[in-house]
């Protein structure tokens, strides 16, 4: 049998867990293994909050891919921009800019998702977003630097008030967790400012759905909705963002509000990598699949993840797909990975199947709600287990002990609200981070695979 080739596209918990599986399933001689990645980590994204605000160092939550005992995958230093499923190509942009036509017996599609945004004047230039650790490093840089700022600036002027005001849209458990993380960052840095009062700062969660995490259910999302309060988040449902500015954000519900810090964290979109197969969407946008992963029409391609639709069997079918969490898409790539070497030793694929576990929120200090198994907790218990989760799904030894130090020592030492001056004069917005117009149209792949048959 000759030696096929395995693209994987994607590094989150789909593509890591994927490429591992199949390093240990399959001897080098049955097959090479690519993963296209631009950074040679996986992000554990569940902790990005703690790292935007201090309690955890971005080196904790980048899990080195190369630190397996197993590891044999060539990483392509990259993003695929493209794909032709005819041709059996994807398309890569390196980090250095140049494209590259990479062929495929089988490929692996887990590029997950981008940040969702909607034409609202404003929000490109001046939002701000929380999916990659480079914009959690930023994010940290920039809230403390407008502390900085207003800490210098007249009291009571209108400059001090859009400094220390800071909004939040989303209300899932992106912002719900980011809300929370970074409000205490602020309210623990006061006693560090002494020319600033607590109550001048203000901090804004804006949803338009009705509750507060409503997978949680109505009990443990009106927990979480005390706490924010509790804390002095006002927390406004029901109600968008209808105008982004310089030093305000403008409600749909007609309030200004004096801020030059918007965080959007209002959902997510599938790669635009999709976009370039011509296959079937579902309604979220993500490729249609079947339960076996494969993409229908499109020969020796699997998807999963948050790219993909994948049926949700063990939630009582009609229609119900997989919802976008770490927990499906781990578990979706062993899938995958068994499904791709049943291809290549040609043996039957099987169908993904898994019930949800339930679902853990931290919202820092001695806070939590989580639904473990069903079982509602908050508090300090929800809290324990949900670092517990958290801690125990790191990878590799390495990053559970630098995760469990950081933790320890933010809470036996605090905090010094230190900026890194790194890309201090850039903006930090979301058009920086996303490179969501480096993609190739469907016209362009094609383009560039006939010039190559030529």
């Amino acid at each position: 049998m000759a030696r096929q080739r395995i693209v994987v596209v994607g590094a989150g918990f789909a593509g890591v867990s994927c490429v591992r599986r199949l390093e240990r399933t399959l001897s080098p001689g049955e097959a090479e293994i690519l993963l296209v990645t631009p950074f040679s980590y996986q992000l554990y994204l569940p902790l990005l909050p703690q790292v935007a605000s201090g309690v955890l160092t971005p080196q904790s939550v980048a899990v080195s891919l190369r630190r397996s005992r197993h590891h044999r995958t060539q990483i392509v230093p990259g993003g695929a921009v493209g794909v032709d499923t005819r041709a059996k190509v994807c398309v890569i942009r390196k980090i250095t800019g140049e494209l590259v036509d990479q062929p495929y017996d089988h490929l692996v599609l887990a590029p997950g998702s981008v940040t969702r945004t909607f034409d609202i004047p404003g929000l490109a230039e001046h939002g701000r977003g929380m999916k990659s650790l480079a914009e959690a490093a930023h994010l940290r840089d920039h809230v403390i630097a407008q502390l900085d700022l207003a800490d210098a600036a007249v009291p009571g002027s209108a400059e001090r008030a859009s400094r220390l005001g800071f909004v939040v849209v989303g209300g899932g458990y992106a912002g719900t967790e980011t809300a929370a993380a970074l409000q205490r960052l602020t309210t623990n840095a006061v006693d560090r400012y002494p020319r600033l009062d607590g109550r001048e700062i203000s901090w804004h969660l804006v949803d338009v759905a009705p509750k507060l995490m409503p997978e949680l259910g109505d009990r443990l999302g009106r927990a979480a909705l005390d706490v924010l309060r509790r804390r002095g988040i006002e927390v406004s449902l029901g109600t968008s963002v209808a105008k982004v500015g310089p030093e305000d954000v403008t409600l749909t519900d007609g309030r200004v509000l004096p801020s030059r810090t918007l965080i959007w964290t209002a959902g997510v979109a599938a790669s635009p990598l999709i976009g370039t197969l011509g296959a079937e969407t579902g309604k979220s946008g993500r490729l249609v699949v079947t339960a076996d992963l494969r993409v229908p029409g499109a020969d020796g391609v699997f998807a999963l993840g948050d790219a993909a639709a994948v049926p949700d069997l063990a939630g009582g079918g009609d229609g119900a797909v997989c919802p976008p969490t770490a927990q499906h898409a781990e578990r979706q790539g062993r899938v995958a990975a068994d499904n791709v070497v049943a291809a290549v030793r040609g043996t039957p694929l099987r169908s993904y199947v898994h019930k949800d576990l339930g679902l853990v929120v931290d919202l820092g200090g001695r806070d939590g709600v989580s639904r473990p198994l069903g079982i509602d907790l908050r508090g300090m218990p929800a809290q324990a287990v949900a670092r517990g989760y958290h801690w125990a799904a790191l990878r590799t030894g390495a990053a559970k002990t630098r995760v469990m130090t950081n933790w320890l020592l933010n809470a036996v030492a605090g905090d010094d609200f230190v900026r890194t001056g790194f890309q201090t004069y850039k903006p930090g917005t979301l058009r920086d981070f996303e490179y969501t117009d480096q993609y190739l149209t469907p016209e362009e792949v094609r383009a560039r695979t006939a010039a190559d048959d030529g």
